[in-house]
């Protein structure tokens, strides 16, 4: 059984991510592209594809040659997408690198890339100096100015004419890392026409216009703020306010400020929406359409949001490795809350039996496999973790557990590895924790399997209560025992000040593991 597309087929031209994206700058120079949502900081459409061509010259000048890699370690600013866009157009690769991880991190991305050069801003130097000991990166740029380093603007020196003729279809243009389904992170190898596939197929359905302003709080490092907003909106001609990491009262304070309409977002961001009180100071009427994606979304947070707020709340999935949408809830179709909606334009998806390979019946679970124009090249130097996740007939190996409606629609229901096995039954945390970010008194929480004698592995709850409620674990244990089956209950429970949680909104479940395993 394979499910396609309900659109029709996408033509994608055979461009490169540069020249799309840019294609219509020209239209409108001085509207504002990129602004800085903590200082005000504008760059306007002219501003910035000039501002990336000099970017370009000025890595050429410097020696770096199609193919060659650059580090970008940066949280949001405007001068993410100079820099980003500037490497494409010389025709290197961006890798880019969460700007959470440590120097040992930093340091293992740079080896494994083979970056040459590297961005930061000024607060991060000291450990991308650590980082870059040893690696083959041989200068290091800082966004702005510090004591001791070379400032990214002495690259836009000149804006000489560019000649790096591209092969669309082979060459990279971004290397973000991913752990796939399983181990350490790994280079995705995303091509010119990877990422042009996934900007036409979002942008066939989605529509997005240049009278959209649009939040930008999704990190550019990751795969989702680097395409489905930034290049996305850019594209379009949209504004994108940015965000240098989630801060409710200034992501609330910029809605309002510059009357924001359309948000990629990610679950924890709904429910600070859907629960938080300092929501209700402030005028987000202008925010009508929300689409979450990166991590599973209850539907009962979805709908709180979307009712306190009156906006639109839909839901999309995609992964790294797909550059990333596969399929999201269109606006103008019905809107199934609890689903990530249908596949993308020519894209086409399986649901399988992990034992035996088999595609399984409508509506039962299986682990979905992707194909389209959007899926890698490949992980970088790694043919064995390449052939693992695709296999020889194109199909991309999610990892992901879910099931498909009679109208195509998916409904992801957990990762593969993530299932807790209860006296050999299946139970999926995201569902538990959907359960749990029901209840009034539950602010966030996170469930991970505890290893038990007779039944194998246990559920157990990792809560965040709200902060004038008296809940205990007892009143948590009955709630969600009233609402799944048995062998889903809940069987231990352990209150916490926060829920750990990577930038895209997912739970942290490893952290959690260890802190049980330290008890």
């Amino acid at each position: 059984m394979i499910y396609r597309s309900p659109f029709p087929d996408v033509t994608v031209p055979e461009r490169p991510l540069h020249d799309y994206v840019f294609e219509h700058v020209h239209q409108r120079p001085d509207k504002p592209a990129l602004i800085d949502g903590p200082s005000g900081r504008t760059l306007t459409y002219e501003a910035l594809y000039k501002a990336a061509r000099a970017t370009a010259s000025g890595l050429r000048a410097r020696g770096f040659h199609k193919g060659d890699v650059l580090a970008i370690y940066s949280p949001n600013i405007p001068e993410y997408a100079i820099a980003f866009f500037g490497v494409s157009m010389a025709g290197g690769v961006n890798t880019t690198i969460n700007p959470l991880y440590t120097a040992t991190e930093l340091k293992r991305q740079l080896i494994d890339s083979g970056a040459t050069f590297l961005v930061t801003i000024p607060p991060f130097l000291d450990k991308a100096r650590e980082a870059v000991e040893k690696t083959n990166v041989r200068e290091i740029f800082v966004f702005g100015s510090a004591e001791n380093a070379t400032p990214f603007s002495a690259l836009m020196t000149t804006d000489e004419p560019l000649e790096a003729p591209i092969n669309v279809q082979e060459d990279l243009v971004a290397l973000p890392y991913s752990s796939g389904t399983t181990g350490l992170p790994k280079g995705v190898m995303l091509t010119h026409h990877n990422l042009v596939a996934n900007i036409v197929q979002t942008d066939t359905i989605e529509r997005l216009s240049d009278k959209e302003t649009m939040i930008g709080i999704l990190p550019f490092y990751h795969i989702y703020g680097m395409v489905c907003l930034m290049s996305c909106a850019l594209r379009v001609g949209a504004t994108v306010v940015t965000m240098p990491r989630f801060d409710l009262e200034l992501f609330l304070q910029l809605v309002e400020r510059h009357k924001i309409t359309m948000g990629y977002i990610v679950p924890p961001i709904v429910l600070a929406l859907a629960k938080h009180p300092a929501v209700d100071q402030y005028d987000l009427s202008t925010l009508k359409d929300l689409l979450s994606g990166a991590a599973p979304l209850p539907e009962s947070v979805a709908h709180a949001c979307a009712e306190r707020n009156n906006l639109s709340i839909r839901q999309g999935y995609g992964l790294t490795e797909t550059s990333p949408v596969t399929h999201f809830n269109p606006k103008d179709h019905e809107i199934k809350i609890t689903s990530v909606g249908p596949a993308a334009p020519s894209t086409a998806y399986r649901v399988v039996d992990v034992s035996n390979g088999q595609d399984v019946d409508t509506g039962k679970l299986g682990e979905i496999w992707i194909q389209g124009p959007q899926v890698m090249k490949g992980y970088l130097n790694n043919p064995k973790a390449t052939a693992s996740m695709i296999d020889s007939n194109g199909w991309l190996h999610t990892g992901d557990i879910g099931r498909a409606d009679e109208d195509g629609y998916l409904y992801i229901v957990d990762r593969v590895k993530e299932l807790i096995k209860y006296k050999g039954q299946q139970v999926a945390p995201a569902e538990l924790e959907a359960v749990l970010q029901s209840h009034p008194n539950i602010a966030d929480a996170a469930v991970i399997p505890v290893p038990d004698e007779e039944a194998g592995e246990i559920p157990k709850a990792f809560i965040v209560a709200s902060s004038e409620s008296n809940l205990t674990a007892d009143e948590v244990i009955e709630y969600v025992a009233q609402r799944v089956a048995p062998h889903k209950k809940i069987r231990r429970v352990e209150f916490i000040d926060q829920i750990p949680k990577v930038p895209s909104g997912k739970i942290l479940r490893r952290q959690l593991v260890e802190r049980e395993n330290q008890h």
